[in-house]
């Protein structure tokens, strides 16, 4: 499959990297085509590697991860052009953290609202799947990292746009019975909305391979 990655960071550049291990063509994209994290990423990762803005990743893409900044989200899907997306499956890995006056950081959007359904209102005619966002990048891409059963949320309007991105989870290593789907893009804020909680359970752990399970009565 032809996947466009937005965002060099290091959860675009994890993802990115576990989708060419698994065979698929990406597409890194970023604001400039000549982005030195992007450069050093196609280096490093090999044949089924590329690079280029937002629009060129998008445009050919038939998937496209967004793993670009909760706050920027929204400009960076622009960048990429509506055109680009319509009709296709977005991945929403990002959250609205805002660390501009330090730690802990406050989320620039929760309670009625989230990054997911931004970028769902901006971009009616594309298929956005929030996921992933719950653990760290590389709890992403290798979730036997954590020992035991945990649970990976998903949300998003179009059932047929989950299946899809539970095929690639699936792929990445995450087993059916782990992936809890929430319902809607609303559900996004709840995703979203976790990760005050997340942050402090990574304080308290001192460290960021962990996850959380979800239990109840009457479980096997």
């Amino acid at each position: 499959m032809k996947i466009a990655v937005l965002g060099t960071g290091t959860v675009g550049r994890t993802i990115a990297t576990k989708l060419v291990e698994l065979g698929h063509d990406v597409t890194m994209g970023s604001r400039t085509a000549d982005n030195e994290n992007a450069r050093e990423w196609v280096a490093a990762a090999g044949g089924g590697a590329a690079q280029g803005t937002f629009a060129d990743a998008a445009s050919g893409a038939e998937l496209v991860f967004n793993c670009t900044g909760g706050g920027v989200a929204v400009d960076a899907l622009r960048a990429a052009g509506a055109a680009n997306l319509a009709g296709k499956v977005v991945v929403d890995v990002s959250n609205p953290l805002d660390f501009s006056h330090g730690m802990p950081p406050t989320l620039t959007v929760c309670n009625t609202d989230s990054v997911g359904e931004q970028l769902q209102r901006e971009f009616p005619d594309a298929r956005i799947v929030k996921t992933l966002n719950t653990v760290n990048q590389a709890v992403m891409t290798d979730p036997a990292s954590v020992p035991g059963n945990h649970t990976l949320f998903i949300s998003g309007n179009d059932a047929e746009a989950k299946k899809t991105v539970e095929g690639i989870l699936g792929a990445f290593g995450w087993p059916q019975y782990a992936i809890l789907d929430l319902g809607d893009i609303t559900a996004a804020r709840g995703q979203e909305m976790y990760l005050p909680l997340w942050l402090r359970l990574m304080g308290t752990l001192g460290r960021p391979d962990f996850n959380i399970a979800v239990v109840h009565a009457g479980q096997n």
